[in-house]
């Protein structure tokens, strides 16, 4: 008979890599080293930074901020162009090294991931040690350094892996769960960015403690279907598993654009060409989807999403034209210069199981 497994006894971890894209050109060019590096497009290609340095972190250089705003922040930083294949190439090496611990690894990014190493009996069963071992392993084979949060839970586990960072280790146990995230900033929570963090503290709510002290329904109307999860969170709870297969939920296609477009039919000529490309990949994954998304991102870096399901596939050709039209018009783009488009179609099932489906509603 199997012993039971509670959620207490989970072992999880998280692994993240410290500034990964920048640690990689830093170790394969030492004139980098020691100097504020930013990696990213240039700023005249309208590009935002992918990742950046320790060093230039001190400047308050983020990921994901426009690169000319960057390099205002700091002068001084050398900026770097991505190069995506030798980071899959490390993250393949990263992802070997997890195997060697235990095969339930659930990639979130080509730097981080949850392992499930509950029941694993390498080091004495210590998921500790698991961790210390990988971060050893990643050091001595990669020339990199990694953090690793060690918890019950998925959530406890990715809040830890940042605490200590970088080339850090924290170990949140059950019995430190609950205390640990009553003390946590609100703006700490995976999933609470900087503008719900803002809306939040307006209400009052600043540490995970002062989330807990509302219900599931006064939750709701701040985060609608994820309250309960931030209810549980803000306990210390999280019972989601950790995924080693994914199901692929989306394909989508977008691009930014080095000059802001004004006229809505270069927009729409655009909209298509990502729509026709969306189209081939679901064709190459033998998938049909019901739900067509576009996203505008106007000059200010204001975004807004448009969406609309039908009853039949979408598919390229005069019919998805149709839809972008209508989506767009449901924008401001046409009186808003727009520096970044995209297309998404989602509600996805595949090909093969469609087929009965499909045909009983054509009877």
């Amino acid at each position: 008979m199997h012993e039971r497994i509670t959620t207490a006894d989970r072992k999880i971890l998280h692994i993240d890599m410290d500034a990964f894209y920048a640690s990689v050109e830093q170790r394969d060019d030492r004139h980098l080293r020691g100097k504020p590096v930013i990696v990213g497009a240039k700023p005249e290609q309208r590009g935002v930074v992918a990742a950046c340095s320790y060093e230039a972190r001190k400047f308050g250089v983020r990921s994901a901020m426009p690169t000319g705003r960057a390099l205002r922040l700091c002068p001084q930083a050398i900026l770097v162009q991505p190069r995506f294949s030798a980071y899959r190439q490390v993250s393949a090496h990263i992802r070997e090294i997890f195997g060697r611990v235990t095969e339930r690894v659930e990639p979130l990014a080509l730097d981080e991931a949850y392992l499930d190493v509950t029941g694993t009996t390498q080091y004495a069963g210590s998921a500790t040690r698991m961790a210390e071992a990988i971060k050893q392993c990643i050091c001595s084979e990669l020339a990199l350094t990694a953090s690793a949060g060690v918890s019950y839970n998925k959530l406890l586990a990715k809040v830890a892996s940042d605490v200590h960072k970088p080339d850090g280790l924290c170990v949140i146990t059950p019995a430190q769960g609950a205390d640990f995230v009553a003390d946590l900033p609100i703006g700490r929570f995976p999933g609470i960015g900087p503008v719900t963090e803002k809306r939040l503290q307006r209400l009052g709510i600043n540490t995970g403690a002062d989330l807990r002290s509302l219900s599931v329904e006064a939750l709701r109307p701040l985060f609608g279907r994820a309250a309960e999860y931030y209810y549980s969170a803000s306990r210390g709870q999280d019972d989601r598993p950790v995924q080693t297969a994914r199901e692929t939920r989306s394909v989508s296609a977008e691009t930014t654009f080095s000059d802001d477009l004004t006229g809505s039919a270069t927009m729409l000529a655009q909209l298509v060409a990502l729509g026709d490309e969306v189209c081939a990949s679901l064709e190459k994954q033998a998938l049909l989807a019901f739900t067509l998304t576009i996203k505008v991102r106007y000059a200010d870096f204001v975004a807004v999403t448009r969406s609309r399901t039908q009853h039949a596939p979408i598919e390229a050709g005069a019919f998805l034209r149709e839809l972008l039209v209508e989506l767009l018009q449901r924008t401001e783009a046409g009186s808003r210069p727009v520096r970044l488009l995209g297309v998404a179609a989602s509600n996805l099932i595949p090909k093969r199981e469609s087929v009965e489906q499909l045909s009983l509603f054509d009877e």
